[in-house]
């Protein structure tokens, strides 16, 4: 690109909420404490989240459905009915939209968070595909396809206009970047730094890679002694990424530079109330992520939760 692009932050939102249904209870806590466990409905399997102020918003990989958390209260409510198809990755624009990873359906969605309402569906490829996840930038959302060497770009215009149902556009990924098998490759994904360049990571390697989103020329992120196996969510804060790495149950916490090249892992955030952790969102000073429980057989009655861990 000829100039740098910034992530985008969510900003605090007040909901008007389309469809409601008996809210989950909130975990005991004291001292007037945001809960560590949020509770999610029974049977939800949970993927991607997101958060803007004191709210969380998680999708289920089962139904599609968009579940709204109230952080300080642990209390929650249905945004955005079944649909069918999976919703994965997630994130919130400063216009209160949002953008959700459509798996299995190649698809992605864009949602009113104070209504439920879809906003505008872009059906990017047919199966195979995975859409995995989604990155916002000052100018562009870009997706990942876990089964495909790609990703996929929706150009943002003037206030954030979306654009028509065909405007997206698909970028091959190119140089050092390979598919490996059929199983889940290229995952979550963040801007660098310094904001030129995007990071993805690949499940079945543990490799991290800096795609320049103009090309798709890739090159391996150098993070000496370490492998990201089974990487899954990123979150970058600054120059800190962390990276869910879902079975290990574990969060790896890595500095890089500020171009996204190289960076050096500084430690590993664990918790006991891990199970099977998929992706990571910050919110009240802590990072909340859904315990996706990939082991334990789904049922209708399943218990799903979201665990709040410190920031390192």
């Amino acid at each position: 690109m000829n100039r740098p692009f910034r992530t985008a932050f969510g900003v605090a939102l007040t909901a008007a909420l389309l469809t409601s249904v008996a809210a989950a209870p909130a975990q005991a806590h004291a001292g007037g404490r945001p809960p560590a466990v949020v509770d999610l409905p029974d049977g939800f399997q949970p993927e991607g989240v997101a958060t803007a102020g004191r709210y969380a918003y998680f999708g289920s990989r089962a139904t599609g459905e968009i579940y709204r958390a109230d952080l300080v209260t642990g209390r929650g409510t249905t945004i955005s009915a079944p649909t069918g198809t999976p919703s994965l990755g997630l994130k919130i624009d400063p216009h209160g939209r949002l953008f959700v990873a459509g798996g299995t359906a190649g698809d992605a969605r864009v949602l009113d968070t104070r209504t439920g309402e879809v906003l505008a569906r872009y059906q990017f490829a047919t199966a195979p595909t995975f859409v995995n996840d989604v990155v916002l930038t000052r100018d562009a959302a870009y997706f990942t396809d876990s089964n495909r060497p790609v990703l996929y770009r929706l150009p943002l215009g003037r206030g954030g206009a979306l654009p028509p149902a065909d405007g997206f556009t698909t970028i091959p990924l190119t140089g050092a970047y390979q598919q490996v098998g059929s199983g889940v490759n290229i995952n979550g994904i963040v801007a660098t730094p310094d904001g030129r360049a995007l990071i993805v990571v690949q499940s079945n390697t543990g490799t991290l890679f800096r795609v320049d989103p103009a090309t798709g020329a890739t090159t391996v992120v150098a993070v000496p002694g370490y492998t990201f196996t089974n990487g899954d969510g990123l979150l970058l804060l600054g120059r800190t990424l962390y990276v869910v790495q879902n079975s290990l149950n574990q969060i790896a916490v890595a500095t890089l530079n500020r171009a996204g090249t190289a960076g050096t892992v500084t430690g590993t955030i664990t918790d006991p109330g891990f199970d099977v952790p998929t992706t990571v969102a910050k919110a009240l000073g802590r990072l909340y992520l859904p315990n996706g429980r990939f082991t334990t057989p789904p049922t209708p009655t399943t218990p799903y939760t979201a665990v709040a861990v410190r920031a390192h």
